[in-house]
Order: structure tokens, then C-alpha cells, then sequence
């Protein structure tokens, strides 16, 4: 190789990092802010419930951060008081801590004002990836659906433009980051609103663990045990199940 073609590289090598860098390629640490909306009508069936849910109040929408690097990710509700109103309780504001290297997770659930953490694996999903594309935000994505059993789908935008395997709850084992989670009735919605390539500054970000700690079927037969026989119980669990 000569010294003209050696420099003809060296630019076109330059020209692919510079533009992976700069236009969404090959990211690999930073922050997402999401957007959940929730239908409570579609959450809560019962006719007791029925009785007191209305055009006004059936959409809760709440926010998240989602904290990453090629390691460690963390999920948060983001905390706004100025936000908070009477249906604050009837949606599930949960924390999820992902090792991603040995597949670790720590979730913390908090019920009527007391932490719990389940300490566990990363729950596996098989995963369907489909040739279906959308855009969310600048980021071009590729659906993918997942079957939690024989009456309830997930469908799931990733990313590969972001790498790490990383998504809102517990959701992830896809070649790139979630950026767009719902169900398939679509009670229940997230959207990254917002993309930031930065740093995670861990010792800032990592949430308090509970002071109870159990490993996720503990946890499960526990609500089952208190609270199996109610129907809001019911509904609590089965958003544990499933998210």
C-alpha cells in the first residue's frame, strides 16, 4: 500500500467513526427518559372498580430514567411532587438494577410506603424479532414480540444504534436497547421521550435497597399469601408476573 492509498484509508476510517459517533451509531453509555401511559380501565376489570374510574381519570402517565453503560443499568421512576395527585396509587412505581455481565438483578418494589428488594437473575424471554420498523425519536427500531403466555403479548421496539441490551422494568435480551414497550391491548405503553449520551454517574444513580430481601418466587408466593384472595391483589401480582 502505497502512501496515497494508506491516506485514502485513514480518512475513510476516520469518516465511519466519526459518523457511527456523532449519528446515533454505536452507542454504549448514557441515559433514556421514558414516558409510561396506563389505561386503568384496561388494568383494573373488576366491577367495583368500574364505579369509579372515568374519562378524566383513566390515563395515568408517569416517567422513567434508564441509566446505562456496557455493565450496568438502572431503572427509575423519575420523582416529581408537583405531579403527583389522587391516582398516584394505582399505578406501580418500581426499580430495577441489571448486572449485565452476570446477568444479576435487583429489583425494589415499594408498597404503601415499604421498600422490598427481590434479589435474582435477569429474567430470560424468547423473543420473536419481526422485519417490522418504526422510528422512535431519530433512532430507527425493529419490533419484536414476546409471548408471557397464551393470552398476553409484548411487542418491543429496539435499537441496535445503542448497544447494551437494556430496556424499561425488567425487559431486555434484545441486540440493542428498548426503546418502546407495550402491551399487546395497549393498557399499558412506554416511549423513550429522550436519548442523552452521557456518563452514568453510578454512585449518584443507584437506588436504596429495601431492608427486606427475597429471591423473586419468595417474593411472588408472598403476594400470593397476603394478597392472593383480593382482586386489587390479584392485579398487583400480575403486573409482578409480567413486567
Amino acid at each position: 500500500m502505497n502512501f496515497k492509498h494508506f491516506l485514502v484509508f485513514l480518512i475513510f476510517l476516520f469518516s465511519f467513526f466519526w459518523n457511527n459517533y456523532f449519528f446515533g451509531q454505536l452507542i454504549n453509555k448514557g441515559k433514556i427518559i421514558f414516558e409510561r401511559k396506563t389505561n386503568l380501565e384496561k388494568k383494573y376489570t373488576d366491577e367495583r372498580s368500574k364505579r369509579w374510574l372515568n374519562d378524566q381519570n383513566k390515563i395515568i402517565i408517569d416517567e422513567f430514567e434508564l441509566y446505562f453503560d456496557d455493565t450496568l443499568s438502572v431503572f427509575q421512576p423519575i420523582e416529581d411532587p408537583s405531579k403527583k395527585g389522587m391516582m398516584d396509587w394505582a399505578t406501580m412505581k418500581n426499580s430495577h438494577i441489571h448486572h449485565l455481565n452476570s446477568k444479576n438483578r435487583i429489583s425494589i418494589y415499594n408498597f404503601w410506603g415499604e421498600s422490598i428488594s427481590v434479589n435474582d437473575n435477569c429474567i430470560k424471554r424468547q423473543w420473536k424479532i419481526t422485519e417490522n420498523k418504526r422510528k422512535i425519536g431519530k433512532y430507527m427500531c425493529t419490533k419484536a414480540i414476546y409471548h408471557l403466555n397464551d393470552s398476553t403479548r409484548f411487542y418491543a421496539w429496539f435499537s441496535e444504534d445503542i448497544i447494551p441490551t437494556v430496556g424499561p422494568e425488567t425487559f431486555n435480551g434484545l441486540p440493542g436497547a428498548i426503546l418502546g414497550l407495550a402491551t399487546e391491548d395497549g393498557g399499558v405503553v412506554y416511549f423513550a421521550k429522550k436519548v442523552e449520551l452521557i456518563v452514568p454517574d453510578w454512585d449518584k444513580v443507584i437506588p436504596k435497597k429495601g431492608k427486606k430481601i427475597y429471591t423473586d418466587k419468595e417474593f411472588k408466593n408472598k403476594l400470593i399469601e397476603e394478597f392472593g384472595d383480593k382482586s386489587w391483589g390479584k392485579v398487583i401480582l400480575n403486573e409482578v408476573q409480567s413486567w
